[in-house]
């Protein structure tokens, strides 16, 4: 039987493990925390990302290595990319880690991208600031997700305060200053490759964010298909410049008809956990298939599907569980303000019934303003 081991233990772990059980799998989760909700359907290793007992524990019992976490050290996926098979890459992994990396290749292969410099100081934000111009957006290069590790500032009387935030932290992990996009809609393309170059795409999303962190997502996204095929083709360029094998997002801004590049996820993502039950192979599943070898499963659709994400404590299952196309999924977390704790998959045949099932779980949960703008989209 065969092993795969999955370096994270979050929800996404959690969910890999769900999905390849059919399959037959056994996994194994390498993670520093041993409360990891993954822990709860497959065994756990504790241990430090750059604790080589550990890493070798975890080399030693599984046969092929994957992440849920982006933000493991890139030098210990080499690690264990020298010893068992790793997938993705830790090339890809290591782009992705480093936002002024990862805008370099974009722009290296063509894919737009907002204006971007690195700030290495106070001066060179300065600098950067006067070729760039406000309002914009300071981050760090690393370890910074769902809105953490940035600061906007909005006229050039906000660099002092910009610096005074971050800029401890350029000596560390580096920071990147971005031009602002005042973008229209907030997009996705979640795709596989598989080690053979196959690669398929799901229907393009759209996904609505309060705070930095995903609040909704609508798949299929309502845009014309000669949009949605850029998008297709931006995410095909960057999978076979990185060799990628496995699932990823590219995660877009469109704005007056053009698509930029905000970043890139090399993992299962957010964005695609409507595919566990609207689309004839989920995400999860197909990055299984993809790190073993395995054919790749149909992307195609089941109806339309929306995902509305939990965070911080659940609401009531009931009013989501009453729909016939309902779906409920809780990560076993604790609740704690910011966390992502679980999610609801609503699916409906028609814009119409979908736009109704959404009005009704909005209303019953209290959540109206969570499903206003997905509605709105799909009038």
């Amino acid at each position: 039987m065969t092993t795969v081991g999955i370096l994270g233990g979050g929800q996404l772990a959690r969910m890999l493990a769900l999905s390849g059980a059919p399959l037959g799998l056994r996994f194994l989760v390498l993670d520093t925390v041993g409360d990891a909700c993954a822990g709860q359907f497959a065994p756990l290793i504790v241990g430090d990302w750059r604790d080589e007992r550990a890493l070798a524990e975890f080399a030693a019992k599984v046969d092929v290595a994957t992440f849920d976490f982006e933000n493991v050290p890139a030098e210990s996926a080499q690690w264990l990319a020298e010893r068992i098979p790793v997938f993705p890459n830790p090339r890809a992994l290591a782009v992705a880690q480093d936002r002024l990396a990862e805008k370099t290749l974009f722009r290296e292969l063509g894919i737009p991208v907002p204006e971007f410099a690195a700030v290495d100081s106070r001066a060179g934000l300065d600098a950067a600031l006067a070729r760039i111009g406000t309002p914009c957006i300071l981050k760090t290069r690393r370890l910074g997700y769902d809105g953490k590790g940035q600061f906007r500032l909005r006229t050039l009387a906000d660099a002092d305060a910009a610096w005074a935030a971050l800029g401890a932290q350029a000596d560390t992990v580096g920071l990147i200053l971005e031009g602002f996009v005042p973008f229209e809609r907030e997009l996705s393309v979640v795709a596989v490759r598989g080690r053979d170059g196959e690669f398929r795409t799901w229907p393009l999303t759209e996904n609505w964010h309060v705070d930095g962190v995903l609040s909704a997502s609508l798949a299929p996204a309502r845009v014309d298909a000669a949009l949605a095929q850029r998008a297709y083709a931006h995410a095909r360029r960057l999978a076979e410049a990185l060799d990628y094998v496995g699932v990823f997002a590219l995660e877009l801004f469109c704005k007056d008809g053009e698509l930029l590049a905000n970043e890139l996820a090399p993992r299962v993502h957010n964005s695609g956990h409507w595919t566990i039950e609207g689309s004839e192979t989920s995400q999860f599943q197909n990055h299984l298939r993809a790190v073993l070898g395995l054919p790749l499963g149909d992307t195609r659709m089941v109806g339309l599907a929306c995902m509305l994400n939990w965070i911080g404590a659940l609401p009531e299952a009931a009013p989501v569980l009453r729909e016939p196309g309902g779906h409920w999924h809780d990560y076993g977390k604790s609740p704690r303000a910011g966390r992502k704790v679980g999610h609801a998959t609503l699916r409906a045949d028609s814009a119409q019934e979908l736009a109704a099932v959404l009005q009704r779980v909005g209303a019953a949960l209290g959540r109206e303003a969570q499903v206003a703008p997905v509605v709105a989209a799909l009038r």
